[in-house]
């Protein structure tokens, strides 16, 4: 990464203009979603020409790749302040929660609806793997008292997407439950669903939690 104090007076212009751009490109996401994103609308919101807006991102798609770059470090980077404290998978679970909660947006761009048309880059995917190794990691760490389910014998035949972590496919299988369970309550509780149901989402992930642990609610 290039330092910013290093950085050309014209390199910094550049930088200052496309933070610019991502940050109305999150307000329309916000009013209207990522498959109504324009870089026209943006463009004139700015004050600035379309073709003169193309030299900072050469499309939508473009665009939204930065964004959803940035989504996805953001949460590994979350993920691995926490696992520098020797948090267990709990403390994952509540730093998921926390990260979705502050920008319930910028959860919905990476694990909401895909955006129609549009195809994330091989990078992309790298960091959302890079995710997964250490919610694999702490359940890994997790007592294992269940016997083998087909599932765990698909899995060991099936497990490209754990990017050769060594863990045996019971703790793939858990981690992919522990994922997928806790995804289900937070897309429902962001999306408004829990709203008028009189009980407390946070009680509710908790007791999640604890079902997929044992810990303490």
């Amino acid at each position: 990464m290039v330092n910013s104090e290093a950085k050309t007076p014209r390199e910094r212009y550049r930088a200052q203009v496309q933070a610019e751009i991502k940050e109305r490109a999150w307000e329309q996401i916000a009013t209207a979603g990522a498959s109504a994103l324009s870089l026209n609308a943006i463009a004139k919101q700015m004050g600035m020409s379309g073709p003169a807006l193309y030299r900072y991102f050469a499309g939508r798609d473009e665009l939204i790749t930065e964004l959803v770059r940035d989504a996805y470090r953001s949460l590994a980077d979350t993920f691995a302040a926490t696992v520098r404290t020797g948090s267990d998978v709990t403390a994952l679970a509540h730093a998921l929660r926390t990260w979705a909660l502050d920008d319930p947006h910028r959860y919905f761009l990476v694990y909401g609806t895909p955006v129609p048309g549009y195809h994330a880059p091989d990078d992309i995917t790298a960091i959302a793997r890079e995710i997964m190794a250490p919610l694999l990691d702490a359940c890994a760490r997790l007592p294992e008292d269940r016997p083998a389910t087909p599932f765990d014998e698909h899995l060991e035949e099936h497990r490209d997407w754990a990017e050769g972590h060594p863990a045996p496919a019971a703790v793939l299988h858990r981690a992919l439950t522990f994922w997928t369970r806790l995804h289900g309550a937070l897309s429902l509780e962001l999306a408004g669903h829990f709203t008028g149901l009189g009980f407390d989402p946070a009680r509710f992930f908790a007791a999640e939690l604890h079902e997929l642990t044992g810990s303490p609610e």
